[in-house]
Parts: C-alpha cells; structure tokens; sequence
C-alpha cells in the first residue's frame, strides 16, 4: 500500500515492454498530469471560497458547516499535494517521496469526514428530539478534530513507520507493514460501509415508508458529494490502499493507474464546491451573493414547508420546541 512503488514505476526506463509502448504510457501520464493540475487550481480557488465564507461571513453555523468546512479544508489541502504530486512528471527529483503519506492522509481524512456527515445526517432524521435537545453542542468539531488526528496517525504510520524506521530489518518491517495496512483498510472499509449504509438509509426514508420526508436542499447537498464521492474519489481508495495491497503478491498494474486514480481524486475534490453553489442557487432566478447561495445548499426546509409538514419534520420542529 506504497503510492511511491507506482511513482517509482513511471520511470522512464524500458523493462518489459518495448520502446513504443513505454512511450505512449508516458504521454497518457503526461497528460493526465496537466489534466490534474488544472483541474486542482480550479478547485483550489473553488474550496478557497468555501472555507473564506464559512470561517468569516456566515454568523449562525450549524453542525453541517463545521463538517463541511473540514471537508473544504482536506479538499483544498488534497489539492495542493496533487499538484505537488503531477509536477513529479516534469522534474527528476522524487520530492513526492518525502511526502508520500500526505495525499494519503488528506484521502483518509475526506472520506472520515464525509463518513460522519451523512451518519448524523442519518441520526438527526432517526432522533430528532435527541439530536435537537441532547446532542453536545461540540459534537461536530469534537468529532473532525478526532477524525483529522486519526487519519494523520494512520498516514504517519503507513508513510514514515513502514517505510523509512524499517528499513534495516526486512523481516519486521513485512510484517509491521502488514498490520498496519489491515489496519488501514479496516479503516477504510468501515468508513465506506458507513457512508453506504447511512446514505442508503436516509434515501430509504426520503422515497419510501410511512414517514416519508421532502427533499431539502440539504439532502440535495449531501447526497450529490457523496455521489461524486463513490464516482471519483472511492478509486483512489480502491487503488492506493486495497489493490495495493493485494497486487504485491498477486498482479501489476499498469503504470499510469495510479495518475489515472489521482485525476480522479482531484475532480472530486474540485466538485464539493459547484456542487454547494449549484444546489444554492437551484431555482433561483433573482441573482444572489455566494454567501447566500451557499447558506440556501444548507437549507434543512422546503419552500412552502410551512403550509404542510411531513410527519417526520414536525417531530423535529416540536423537538426544538421542546428544547
């Protein structure tokens, strides 16, 4: 589970293959490396704009912009090591090498991030007099602050521990390497299978069942980022930290899979932002700052909800009431 064996492998330096395929491997690598970096400095100005308005211009915060400000945060910082990562392909010296664990951290971060996001998303739809009335108000940051510790211990591990404080005793460093790959994976898995559960849950009860619920523009805003999630960004999970870890015995992959998976990443990073900004101005004809629009993507209510509640949206309003 080493980015730096599918770096190291984009060497130009013929192997097995013949000369002219070496060739054509390089070009696509060479292009998705340019691909990469635009699309990262599209993004990066997108999620610059996001963390500015939410950290200075919008006063009442609830717990979904802290969630998303992290998620901003591990977007733009995902960024900046991508584009750090694409100029490998124009320079020859390996710097990627020092930083190895950084595009892993930032990975294990968003996904952590998004994990939790729709979960209490999930749990404010499920309880929601516990969630008005009994929730620790700091739940939110409690819960990115763990998140980001963790997912910089696991890169920490995976990046320095396995690869440079082992060197010297191979037999140990095997089978460290090992346990913390499982335990990286296991990670991985749960956080996806908790994504997967609670967002399937909460299509469940937006579409179907006694209580049904209307779709806010809220519901809108997560279930698009975790669409774009599973698209673009669950590849480069699949790739750097599951196959990685199976191909060491079993099969190669092509050199320029893991550029490809990068690319990848690096859209769905640059997407949260239009996809914030689309869901604001949904249906807006009068044109709006983006201070507002991005509050309106937060929106928990429907227009015209006052007039007709669903069941389930009642009980959150009397929850508040009762609070």
């Amino acid at each position: 589970m080493d980015p730096t064996a599918a770096i190291l492998r984009t060497d130009p330096t013929p192997m097995n293959g013949t000369g002219e395929d070496l060739s054509s491997s390089y070009i696509v690598i060479l292009i998705l490396s340019i691909f990469t970096i635009v699309i990262a400095l599209v993004g990066l100005a997108g999620n610059s704009v996001v963390l500015w308005l939410l950290a200075f211009h919008v006063q009442k915060k609830t717990p979904f912009h802290i969630y998303l400000f992290n998620l901003a945060g591990a977007d733009f910082f995902s960024l900046c090591f991508s584009i750090i990562f694409s100029l490998e392909i124009f320079s020859t010296l390996f710097i990627f090498r020092y930083f190895e664990f950084l595009l892993n951290f930032t990975y294990i971060t968003e996904l952590s991030i998004l994990s939790a996001i729709s979960t209490e998303r999930y749990l404010s739809v499920q309880f929601p007099i516990w969630y008005h009335c009994r929730r620790p108000r700091s739940m939110s940051a409690v819960i990115c602050a763990l998140l980001w510790a963790l997912s910089l211990l696991l890169s920490l591990l995976e990046g320095n521990f396995c690869g440079l404080f082992s060197k010297n005793y191979e037999n140990f460093r095997y089978y460290s390497c090992r346990v913390i790959d499982f335990i990286s994976v296991s990670w991985l898995i749960f956080s996806f299978l908790l994504l997967s559960g609670s967002s399937l849950a909460l299509l469940v009860r937006l579409f179907s069942g006694s209580q049904q619920m209307k779709l806010t523009r809220l519901y809108m805003t997560i279930g698009l980022t975790v669409l774009v999630f599973l698209l673009c960004g669950l590849p480069f999970g699949m790739q750097c930290f599951l196959l990685a870890w199976i191909q060491k015995d079993f099969f190669e992959l092509p050199d320029y899979t893991f550029w490809v998976v990068t690319f990848l990443s690096s859209v769905n990073s640059s997407a949260n932002p239009f996809v914030y900004f689309f869901v604001g101005s949904f249906r807006q004809k009068r044109r709006q700052t983006l201070k507002l629009v991005l509050q309106r993507a937060l929106e928990d209510n429907q227009e015209g909800e006052s007039e007709g509640s669903s069941p389930q949206e009642t009980m959150q309003m009397e929850g508040s009431r009762v609070c």
